[in-house]
């Protein structure tokens, strides 16, 4: 049963997709938005890597191309974020503390104090990066995590409460559950 401090609608991504690579960024445009807030760790690059590779790059590069203005935004400290956000040459919140709205709200300053019908939120996480930015209003797409084997021990925690709402979701509404395709191989 999902906790009763988690309140179910906040944990309703708009879309599930295997990895960032798959997200239909052209779909998200036609809906307005034209802000992306996404996550770092586990969601562009595991853990254990402190450097975007060329691939990542690459789409950094085509979404600012295509007029999006990308924020990353990651609850990790800020000399791992701003290493990375130097080398993509983007703007970067960093000890976010995701879910709550301080760090959603840097990043929006960061990005011109869009409305938030404009800012979808890309990450891996249900409890912090749906239910934060779902909390904000903002759309969020959810994608799986690069390399689990090396999550935080309290990124471990925050797995183990997703499980336990995603199940709720199953048995609460399984059409909703089902459409999301989540686990299924892409």
């Amino acid at each position: 049963m999902t906790p009763i401090f988690f309140k179910r609608a906040y944990l309703r991504p708009d879309d599930y997709q295997k990895t960032v690579f798959d997200v239909d960024y052209d779909r998200l445009k036609k809906t307005g938005v034209d802000v992306l807030f996404i996550d770092v760790d586990n969601t562009l690059v595991p853990y254990d890597e402190t450097l975007p590779g060329p691939r990542i790059l690459g789409l950094l590069a085509n979404l600012r191309k295509q007029g999006f203005r990308v924020v990353l935004i990651s609850n990790n400290h800020e000399p791992r974020v701003r290493t990375f956000a130097d080398a993509c040459g983007l703007p970067f919140v960093s000890s976010a503390k995701k879910p709550f709205k301080a760090g959603f709200l840097r990043a929006e300053a960061l990005a011109g104090k869009p409305n938030a019908a404009r800012i979808a939120v890309v990450g891996d996480q249900f409890m912090t990066d749906v239910y934060g930015g779902k909390r904000m209003g903002y759309r969020v797409v959810v994608v799986d995590a690069i390399k689990r084997k090396t999550e935080k021990w309290y990124t471990r925690l925050n797995r183990r409460l997703e499980r336990q709402a995603l199940a709720d979701l199953h048995r609460s509404d399984p059409d909703f559950y089902d459409g999301l395709h989540l686990g299924e191989k892409r």
